[in-house]
């Protein structure tokens, strides 16, 4: 079974539209799965602030934690 993601909207008749052309020779039956954005989700500043606040990362604010500096490691380029 192939998958393919895309987005869409269902209208006020409760009907699916995607937003582009599916990748599929039509005419034909598929199976579809449909996730919905759910508005009380965090986004990733919200995710990133109840990390930094979440009392189990607490440990990370003891200076011995403080192992690493900006000069270590090295600088690294995608040649790609």
């Amino acid at each position: 079974m192939q998958a393919v993601e895309t987005r869409g909207r269902v209208d006020k008749e409760h009907r699916l539209h995607v937003d582009e052309p599916l990748p599929i020779a039509g005419p034909a039956r598929v199976r579809v799965l449909v996730l919905v954005d759910d508005a009380a989700e965090a986004d990733e500043r919200e995710w990133l602030a109840a990390a930094a606040a979440n009392p189990a990362f607490g440990f990370l604010k003891d200076p011995q934690e403080d192992i690493y500096t900006l000069a270590d490691g090295k600088l690294f380029r995608d040649q790609g």
